[in-house]
């Protein structure tokens, strides 16, 4: 909206309007407000949770300090999604198509995390709402995705045409970036995606239904579809597992979102991503406010979720920052990168299913289920180990960034 308001005083001579037309601005601008939202309001947010008796029940796991957090104030993803919304819809444009897809994510998981914590405290129902259904929710947010990042006009990647170029003595075919002259652009729609660590670092969803011949390119939206479905789902429950322990999911994601800021900023500039041989998607750069705004969102939210925790995020923030992570990855073609840059996440959930496969698996064969893992996801297992909480949280952080980094890099390690 202020966006939209100073480009208006910036064309009636209004002096330093005109900064807001830069999105490192914008984004600095979504940060701090953001981190005001999340520190000054949370506050407030909490102490309405706890006057409405919104507590955390616990199960007794025999995890040290873990029957302390009891009556804990939980949906703290409010927190999180207003500290987003409210600075995106202040900075960023909210023309770009982009944008609104984060913004239809965001709520749209954020009602479901929501309703899930509702049916849990408020009715007193420990499952909350059913599994199935937040799948069916999962599914539908990404079929809402895929259909319009494949069907949308304002949806196209950019790339250099080979041009003809014919006169009486010659005849020549350009296509050396060096002849910017003989260049020409044009915006296609495209399910190509960008897998790292290759040099021909292209691959089109078409592709996986090869065999179908001339009928792939015309089916391959459908694949795409289903990806997107498939991204959405396992990212956002991803995301749900690492919610565990004080500042884990928060921080983890915090570290997850400033690498994805980065990658949205190069795909949405053209001289980079030449540069760096990347699919170049006119006006995604846009998403770098939107990110900058999570980003301080997570970290207001770590002022009260660090430990000693004051307030989970539940479902209404684990499904949520899951649910953006993977859309937004998959707007900027880095959907692929994610078993990398969301290992914490890929490895808490594998943790789980390695469990519960093993254990049904030995039940069966050996009358009595084994276990890979002293307790899964994968940081309760180190707590069983004895490793204090604080210093679990801070060294998947480490891992975290680490990832990050090495996610960076594949920029140019091909």
């Amino acid at each position: 909206m202020l966006y939209y308001l100073f480009k208006y005083f910036n064309q009636l001579g209004v002096p330093g309007a005109g900064v807001f037309e830069y999105i490192s601005f914008r984004a600095g601008m979504a940060v701090i407000f953001s981190l005001i939202i999340g520190i000054f309001f949370g506050k407030k947010i909490i102490r309405l949770l706890q006057k409405k008796q919104i507590g955390e029940e616990i199960r007794d796991l025999d995890l040290e300090g873990q029957m302390q957090k009891r009556g804990t104030p939980t949906m703290g993803g409010i927190i999180i999604i207003l500290a987003t919304i409210i600075p995106t819809l202040l900075f960023a444009k909210l023309n770009n198509v982009y944008v609104i897809l984060m913004l239809i994510t965001t709520v749209w998981l954020g009602f479901i995390g929501f309703l899930d914590d509702f049916l849990k405290i408020k009715r007193k129902n420990k499952d909350g709402l059913k599994g199935k259904f937040k799948i069916i929710g999962q599914i539908v947010l990404g079929f809402i995705v895929g259909g319009i990042l494949y069907f949308s006009d304002d949806v196209v990647v950019r790339t250099k045409k080979v041009v003809e170029y014919q006169n009486e003595e010659i005849t020549e075919v350009v296509n050396n970036p060096n002849c910017a002259e003989f260049i020409e652009y044009c915006d296609i729609k495209s399910t190509k995606t960008t897998i790292p660590f290759l040099k021909n670092n292209e691959f089109d969803y078409s592709k996986i239904v090869w065999f179908l011949g001339d009928n792939a390119e015309k089916i391959g939206w459908i694949v795409f579809i289903l990806a997107v479905i498939l991204i959405v789902t396992a990212v956002s429950n991803g995301a749900n597992l690492t919610d565990g322990l004080d500042g884990l999911a928060a921080g983890s994601s915090a570290i997850i979102g400033a690498t994805l800021g980065i990658l949205a900023y190069v795909s949405g500039n053209r001289i980079a991503a030449e540069y760096l041989q990347i699919l170049y998607i006119p006006n995604s750069g846009e998403l770098v406010v939107y990110m900058a705004a999570f980003i301080g969102a997570l970290i207001g939210f770590l002022w009260y979720n660090s430990f000693p925790a004051q307030i989970f995020m539940g479902d209404t923030g684990s499904l949520t920052i899951g649910g953006i992570i993977a859309v937004f990855a998959i707007i900027i073609k880095k959907e692929l990168l994610i078993p990398v840059l969301c290992g914490i996440f890929f490895a808490e959930s594998v943790s789980v299913m390695l469990q519960v496969s093993y254990f049904k698996y030995t039940k069966r064969k050996y009358g009595a289920g084994k276990r890979i893992f002293l307790m899964a996801p994968l940081h309760h297992h180190y707590q069983k180990k004895g490793y204090p909480e604080p210093k679990i949280v801070a060294r998947f952080w480490i891992i975290s960034l680490l990832l990050a980094v090495i996610s960076i890099i594949t920029l140019k390690l091909r």
